[in-house]
């Protein structure tokens, strides 16, 4: 692994997630491995649970996590080839990312799109400069398309579900269904895009994506998937649902038009599932995407996936310590 921006810079799904498995089981078994050696955590963006998991899961490996908060506590910085930087940015990717390269051994990265231009966020402008200019392994906390790491933490969460209840699935690949929900402002595609590409790669599900008509999402990433717009069609038969808003792709970061109140996923939506457990990133606008009476109860796997994130970061970043040394 020489970088981790996406599923495809994993060997194999089925492997990342044994290694997960692993670091939960022995989650200081390999400090040696991290000794001597820094992670830089730079957020462009705010965080909470990346920020708290990468940290924990880099010091059970030895490592020392040294967080910088670019909008709160740097520069502002410019990413533009060419740029003539005379307004508000101060320095340039050009000549932030190489110090950084010798400061860490490890960079993660975390920056969200800006939801105006479809075509440079889609491109990874950001943080493929970092990529291009650090000369050390590049991780990504969140980027304009997609959440690698939240990806491989709700994976671990619905396999470890799968296991604890075999006879369930014995004879058939579970069913999983991501499903829109509303929300009071636009949000990006990133988790959507990448649990979409994630399950795809994984191979090991029947899955369904159900969106109102023009929500669809770019098809790069949900080649292979099943999509329906009748969301309650959907949920028929459904073992997991993952429940998350996303704006539009066509017309680039619009909300959806109308009453869409009715997609909030609540204890009647779930009647005609296979008791299905419901998902989500976090945070989420409680009776706005989700309701209390779906979030509060048994079904809710909510909490499990957010302790997850410590076990699929530190499964990375020790994919790239050994290949890095």
């Amino acid at each position: 692994m020489q970088h981790f921006l996406s599923v495809k810079d994993a060997d194999s799904v089925e492997s990342l997630l044994a290694q997960a498995q692993y670091c939960k089981k022995n989650p200081f078994a390999d400090q040696a491995l991290g000794k001597g050696k820094r992670l830089g955590c730079l957020f462009l963006n705010p965080s909470m649970r990346t920020r708290l998991s990468t940290q924990i899961a880099a010091q059970q490996l030895g490592m020392e996590a040294i967080v910088f908060n670019v909008s709160a506590e740097g520069w502002s910085m410019e990413f533009e080839e060419g740029a003539i930087m005379n307004g508000t940015t101060v320095e340039h990717v050009k000549d932030a990312a190489p110090i950084l390269g010798q400061y860490f051994d490890i960079l993660a990265v975390r920056t969200f799109p800006g939801l105006q231009d479809r075509a440079t966020d889609y491109a990874e402008k950001i943080l493929n400069q970092f990529v291009k200019y650090a000369g050390i392994p590049v991780m990504s906390l969140e980027s304009a398309t997609r959440h690698p790491l939240q990806s491989l933490a709700d994976l671990l969460t619905i396999q470890e579900e799968i296991i604890s209840h075999p006879a369930n699935f014995s004879t058939r690949k579970p069913r999983i269904v991501l499903s829109w929900a509303p929300h009071i402002k636009p949000l990006p595609q990133c988790v959507a895009n990448s649990f979409a590409e994630w399950v795809t790669h994984w191979g090991q599900a029947e899955f369904i994506i159900t969106h109102p008509p023009g929500m669809e999402l770019d098809q790069t990433f949900t080649k292979g998937a099943q999509i329906m717009h009748d969301q309650q069609s959907a949920l028929a038969g459904a073992d997991f649902v993952y429940v998350k808003n996303w704006s539009g792709v066509q017309q680039y970061g619009k909300m959806a038009e109308g009453n869409t109140h009715s997609w909030m996923l609540t204890p009647e939506h779930l009647a005609n599932t296979n008791q299905a457990k419901v998902m989500h990133c976090l945070p989420v606008r409680r009776n706005i995407e989700l309701s209390d009476q779906v979030l509060d109860s048994t079904v809710s796997l909510v909490n499990k996936q957010a302790g997850n994130r410590v076990w699929a970061a530190q499964a990375v970043l020790k994919n790239l310590l050994q290949q890095h040394g």
